[in-house]
């Protein structure tokens, strides 16, 4: 028996040494494919620069090695990659075109304005672009609308139908389990509390959201229809009979493409264009070979930094993160001292692409960007959302650049604090007494929801709450605070509407802000440095033993459509109780 426990253990001890080793060997691995990858590429001639249109669009894509060391469930495309690319694409004499492959693909369209008009810009240089799609999501058309030659497969279609908005409302779900929120706001257009409170859509927001959708479809319509040359008439009369069900050769007839190719008819094509036999293949590069195509670095150094997703007081733990990316305050504060103190930066772009969150996060970036600007100009170019706590921690910059699409404005604030008293006395059959010393000793408590008295003390907090924001504004826009309530109390403005009510100062993209830095900080040859950097490999390791980026992916894949209001529950009872944000789940399709 002696023996027998002897190598039972000798068994369990070489099982575990071995899965050590193997686990060394798999990390040195990657890190070789990680280090090869990262080598500097040379493009060769005669090359077609490939973009990939699938899965979502976020600011950075995050350089997710493990995920996709393990087989991503849905890929993360990276503005600031494809601008970058598309940039290097242009001025490389190698890469003699673009093909667009359009895909099942989701993002802002103030994201896929900034990425469409680098493509005008491309075409510029007399490049050509192309696109296929076996079928075109609303966003991937709008993308590749721009090409010179739109292909569809003969079987495919093209989903062209407007903009709707269609908020969530979780009342009655959460009644069902003894739940009801206790909502403290300022702001009759400050909705985010609605979803919670409400089972329809007030007026003021009824109001504020058509203006918004309109806005963001007239740009979409615009844009299609300069390059189609397809009247806007025309056009939403295509979208109000659904053109998507009439069949590819329809599509055709109405100018929406330009010919109906299958996948290997493509190939033959962009080769004609290339002027190569049918019988040698295309050079292709992707977006994430071009970011090691080496790029000159002459002149003086202007900092982007990227700030995306909800801001937060301390980064959401574990297997489901919150639900992507976030603007966490001690990183950032942390991050634009660094910059501030760097003599070799001489500006800085914040990139904002929030809805908002904490109140008191808000602040303290602000106060953090105020201190940076002291040093040197600070330009923010908004993104798809610079709303809420994303126009708080902008509001102080030297300058303001919108693309027209962006939501923005949105100044309010609002507490929301979970009563679960019913859930726990009548749900759970849990009985409360109390002792107390002072009159609102007991303030808080889970047993009862809060009183008259308890409420008053609320309001007030988050009154003054709003009066430092609406003062945070009024100083960076040189505004007085009336005017400043004149356009608060929570209203959402398109980019172009912000335009005129000084909220902004500009419309364009980043590479406009860009620019406007340069020219700020005086001077006149400069490159762009993207920040925060990277993760490590280790870090990405780590994050990976913790859930990480690929479990919240799977999830995403798995719960479609339902992922993000299941995330916005889960995080309600988590989140700081003193909110700036935009409405939760705006839900524009």
């Amino acid at each position: 028996m002696k023996d027998f426990f002897k190598y039972v253990l000798a068994t369990i001890v070489g099982i575990v040494i071995l899965g050590l080793i193997l686990t060394i060997l798999g990390a040195m691995s990657l890190v070789g494919m990680v280090a090869s990858g990262e080598a500097t590429k040379n493009v060769g001639n005669n090359s077609v620069l490939v973009m990939n249109l699938s899965g979502s669009m976020e600011e950075q894509s995050g350089d997710d090695t493990m995920s996709k060391f393990l087989g991503s469930a849905a890929g993360t495309v990276g503005l600031h990659e494809t601008l970058q690319a598309i940039r290097k694409a242009k001025d490389n004499d190698n890469v003699k075109g673009i093909y667009l492959e359009a895909g099942a693909f989701s993002s802002d369209y103030a994201s896929m304005q900034e990425v469409r008009n680098a493509l005008l810009d491309f075409k510029k240089s007399g490049k050509w672009i192309v696109a296929y799609g076996d079928t075109y999501t609303q966003g991937t058309y709008y993308l590749c609308s721009v090409a010179d030659k739109v292909w569809l497969n003969p079987n495919g279609e093209i989903d062209w139908h407007g903009i709707a908005s269609e908020p969530m409302f979780v009342k009655d779900l959460l009644a069902k389990v003894g739940i009801k929120m206790q909502v403290i706001k300022v702001g009759k257009y400050k909705s985010a509390t609605e979803m919670y409170t409400e089972d329809r859509m007030s007026d003021a927001n009824r109001e504020q959201t058509q203006a918004y959708i309109d806005g963001l479809w007239r740009n979409v319509v615009k844009a299609v229809s300069d390059s189609r040359k397809i009247s806007v008439d025309t056009l939403n009369a295509y979208a109000d009979r659904l053109v998507m069900f009439e069949g590819a050769e329809a599509l055709k007839k109405l100018k929406l493409v330009d010919g109906l190719l299958y996948h290997d008819q493509v190939k033959a094509e962009v080769k004609k264009l290339l002027e190569i036999d049918e019988d040698k293949s295309i050079s292709q590069i992707s977006i994430g070979d071009m970011q090691f195509v080496k790029q000159k670095n002459d002149g003086e150094k202007i900092a982007v930094y990227y700030a995306y997703g909800d801001i937060v007081d301390q980064p959401a733990e574990g297997i489901l993160m919150g639900g992507g990316h976030q603007i966490v305050t001690k990183e950032v504060t942390k991050d634009l001292q660094a910059l501030a103190d760097d003599d070799k930066v001489k500006a800085v772009v914040l990139r904002v692409n929030s809805p908002g969150g904490s109140a008191y996060a808000s602040e303290q970036i602000w106060h953090q960007v105020e201190l940076l600007k002291a040093k040197k100009p600070v330009v923010v170019s908004m993104g798809g959302y610079a709303a809420s706590g994303g126009y708080y921690i902008s509001s102080g910059a030297n300058y303001i650049i919108a693309e027209p699409t962006t939501l923005t404005g949105s100044i309010g604030i609002f507490g929301v604090i979970p009563d679960r008293s019913e859930l726990m006395t009548k749900k759970l059959g849990l009985k409360f007494d109390e002792v107390k010393t002072n009159r609102n000793a007991a303030f808080g408590s889970s047993s009862r929801p809060f009183n008259a008295e308890e409420l008053g003390y609320l309001q007030s907090y988050i009154n003054r709450g709003y009066q430092l924001f609406r003062k945070r504004v009024a100083d960076g826009r040189k505004m007085t605070v009336d005017q400043v309530e004149a356009i608060a109390q929570g209203h959402v403005f398109t980019g172009e509407d912000a335009l005129k009510i000084k909220l902004v100062d500009e419309l364009g993209g980043l590479d406009k802000a860009v620019a406007k830095a340069a020219q700020l900080a005086k001077v006149d040859e400069y490159y762009t440095a993207a920040y925060p950097t990277q993760p490590s490999l280790f870090e990405q390791l780590m994050n990976q033993a913790n859930g990480g980026n690929y479990l919240d992916e799977q999830l995403r894949v798995t719960l479609g459509e339902y992922y993000k209001p299941f995330m916005l529950m889960r995080e309600a009872s988590q989140m700081s109780p003193v909110q700036a944000r935009l409405p939760y789940y705006l839900n524009i399709r």
